[in-house]
């Protein structure tokens, strides 16, 4: 083994903060090298976490598929008229929400592209007949009526947002999330995958992160890997992540998410991350951010290879819906969440469900605004995850197996059986 990783490891397991060159040493491990990598960061995660590994169950609501940015791996984003292109009203968000209610869902994931109102003269009327002026403020509308007409509670991720945007959000919402991607300008050079993107600038992405975390939400980040990145770089967003955290102790979780090619983009040609960079970056991730960081990445971009991802230091599976696809990655279905327990299990983890606020952050002064406490609390159990008997593991677009040890089924709360609004 290379000293430098030696090195690096060394001082992770004794718990000493990592530099820049110890997360360099660790993302170029070798083939030889990537199993003592994987062992350090499980010995980090199992301090920190223990052996549960959590989920959310939601719902994905792709608020408005219109968006400025024109991003080479982006298979989301529409311009109006254009075959798929959607806005969507308030009636169809709310009979949504009702629906994964039904089902036991508990996370109403807003995502939408980034302000299509700079870009499209006919969404800027849309808006002012609205009574509005911006993607944001409808943004917030809809949360609001989310909050006071369903038991869910909204997680919103459309983007960057000012501060003010991001105090207005705040008040409807239980957290928020910014993927930072990559902290390097470099890819955003002519012909780079977001060149013709400008709210993919890192710096505008890292301010947000900043504003963020001085108005005490708990916020969601991570990267982007395989889209042309160098390893290196990897690290210094992950460092940059580490430095923002470290300054207000807002980012309630870290995702690595994989590049998937698709047909219709203008990456469709550029290779996927194997499963070895993909776990050699997660265990970076981990033993760069430390043992207490919540880490994730997403099981549907890797479904053949859950065991592998938890040996590399994971404690998170993101959001899981019975009900709606992943709208950003279309092609990658959900997994079943009773062969996500399994699966978990055979690793020697319990999977829980968690809110899209994380436990840590329910009880700490100023990250939860007052109007959604109650909704909070009548969902969780003293550790702050959802109550075994609310976490319904056996509803539709699961695959049905009856395994009463890995799929606890209890009644919902009245409220969400039938639709109803209120506080659960």
């Amino acid at each position: 083994m290379r000293a430098a990783l030696a090195r690096a490891l060394d001082r992770a397991l004794e718990g000493r903060r990592l530099d820049r060159e110890d997360g360099y040493a660790l993302i170029r491990a070798g083939e030889a090298e990537l199993p003592a990598v994987l062992e350090a960061a499980r010995t980090l995660r199992d301090r920190g976490k223990g052996r549960v590994v959590t989920f959310s169950k939601k719902i994905f609501l792709p608020l408005t598929n219109l968006c400025r940015d024109y991003c080479g791996y982006c298979t989301f984003r529409r311009d109006p008229g254009e075959p798929g292109a959607h806005t969507m009203p308030v009636e169809e968000v709310l009979a949504l929400c009702q629906a994964g209610a039904r089902v036991g869902c508990k996370e109403a994931l807003f995502s939408l592209g980034d302000k299509p109102e700079a870009l499209f003269p006919d969404y800027r009327a849309w808006l002012r007949r609205q009574g509005l002026r911006t993607t944001l403020e409808y943004l917030r509308a809809v949360a609001a009526r989310v909050v006071e007409a369903t038991p869910l509670l909204p997680h919103l991720n459309p983007g960057l947002m000012s501060a003010r945007d991001l105090a207005a959000l705040k008040e409807v919402s239980v957290s928020m999330g910014l993927m930072l991607e990559s902290a390097s300008a470099r890819p955003l050079a002519p012909g780079g995958p977001p060149d013709r993107a400008p709210d993919k600038v890192p710096a505008r992405r890292l301010r947000t992160l900043e504003e963020a975390g001085r108005l005490r939400i708990p916020f969601t980040t991570g990267i982007l890997i395989g889209i042309g990145e160098t390893p290196e770089e990897r690290v210094d967003a992950l460092l940059a992540i580490r430095e923002v955290h470290a300054r207000w102790g807002h980012i309630q979780e870290v995702i690595v998410q994989n590049f998937r090619a698709k047909p219709t983009i203008p990456m469709r040609e550029h290779p996927e991350p194997g499963l070895d960079d993909l776990q050699r970056t997660i265990a970076t991730a981990r033993l760069l951010l430390g043992p207490a960081m919540n880490l994730q990445a997403p099981p549907n971009l890797s479904p053949a290879s859950y065991p592998a991802l938890l040996g590399a230091g994971l404690n998170d599976w993101g959001g899981v819906s019975p009900l709606t696809i992943d709208h950003i990655n279309p092609e990658a279905p959900w997994p079943a969440l009773v062969a996500l327990a399994r699966a978990t299990a055979r690793a020697g983890g319990v999977l829980r469900e968690r809110l899209a606020i994380y436990p840590e952050f329910i009880g700490r002064d100023g990250f939860l605004a007052t109007p959604l406490r109650a909704k909070v609390a009548g969902y969780v159990d003293a550790e702050g995850l959802v109550r075994p008997e609310l976490a319904q593991w056996r509803e539709a677009g699961l695959d049905g197996a009856a395994d009463p040890e890995l799929a606890p089924v209890g009644a919902p709360p009245r409220s969400q059986k039938e639709g109803e609004g209120g506080d659960s």
